[in-house]
């Protein structure tokens, strides 16, 4: 089992590039995960499992995703 933050690309990109080339097995990567990673209001906030934005939410979200 190889574990990774799912929440970064950066290291889920470098565990995918230096996974050995085996046929005969599986490789389990276990990535862990923040629910709503980078926008305040949906953080480990079990609601936005199935919740829908407002308008006024997703921009908040757009704009904390970009800064």
């Amino acid at each position: 089992m190889i574990p990774v933050d799912g929440n970064d690309v950066a290291e889920l990109q470098e565990v995918l590039l230096s996974l050995p080339r085996v046929k005969d097995k599986p490789t389990l990567i276990m990535a862990y995960t923040t629910k709503g990673k980078g926008i305040s209001y949906m953080e480990n906030q079990a609601k936005w499992h199935h919740g829908v934005p407002s308008e006024e939410q997703l921009k908040l979200a757009l704009k904390e995703l970009s800064d």
